[in-house]
């Protein structure tokens, strides 16, 4: 019985993943708002009472190809930070956005699944917070580590506003991490400003304005960095 259970586990693998490679495709063609099971199942040769035993909606299809987008994304800036290990803070923190770049122009269609436009009628459910958090986790290591290190620029709490300060202190006990209220707002400015960067260069915002994209991506991102206040 553990053979067939084997076989029919690696068989169910397989179609799911075939399924979400599809959809993938479908993305590309057409964008998320026009992503359809009866699309993907007619594309694989599947009847679409089969493909809702896999995927019930079309909802739960879209997250998971959002958790495995953000999934890759943070792998990504994960490895570029373990790689990194051992220079300068804003050396890490650029090497990780520079990770989040690569992958977004290699994934254009993905990226744009989890920071373009939302999608109509869809709503993410709670699945995809701990997936989506994975780059600015990476990024918010480098700067609780110039926190102990005591090398962190921390600005006055007169500089931030007591509501900015108090949704700070409201993260850090989501997150469970010991850093200044205001040097985590202004971390949050920084994180924000990187997809900012990102998404302006995917999109054509930059076209006809930057032509020295990696460049200039790499002057930003520094600034950036000393912005978030690692030195």
């Amino acid at each position: 019985m553990s053979a067939i259970r084997g076989a029919r586990e690696r068989a169910r693998t397989e179609v799911t993943a075939a399924i979400k490679e599809e959809a993938r495709r479908q993305l590309a063609r057409e964008g998320a708002a026009k992503l359809s099971l009866r699309a993907v199942a007619r594309e694989l040769g599947m009847v679409s009472s089969a493909l809702y035993r896999y995927f019930p909606s079309r909802d739960e299809l879209l997250t998971a190809l959002i958790v495995d987008a953000y999934d890759a994304l943070g792998a990504g800036a994960e490895a570029a930070l373990a790689k990194a290990d051992g220079q300068e803070p804003v050396e890490r923190w650029s090497a990780v956005c520079r990770a989040v770049r690569e992958w977004a122009l290699a994934h254009p269609h993905e990226y744009a699944l989890i920071y373009g436009s939302p999608v109509p009628g869809y709503s993410a459910p709670q699945t995809t917070v701990v997936p989506a958090s994975r780059v600015g986790l990476a990024l918010l290591a480098i700067v609780g580590d110039a926190h102990a290190a005591g090398t962190l620029s921390v600005p006055g709490e007169a500089e931030v506003p007591e509501a900015v300060r108090g949704d700070a202190r409201a993260l850090a006990g989501t997150l469970g991490i010991e850093l200044p209220d205001a040097a985590l707002a202004r971390f949050v400015a920084a994180w924000a400003q990187l997809f900012g960067l990102v998404s302006f260069e995917l999109f054509g915002q930059f076209n006809g304005i930057v032509e020295a994209r990696e460049e200039f991506f790499g002057q930003a991102v520094a600034t950036l960095g000393r912005t978030a206040g690692l030195p």
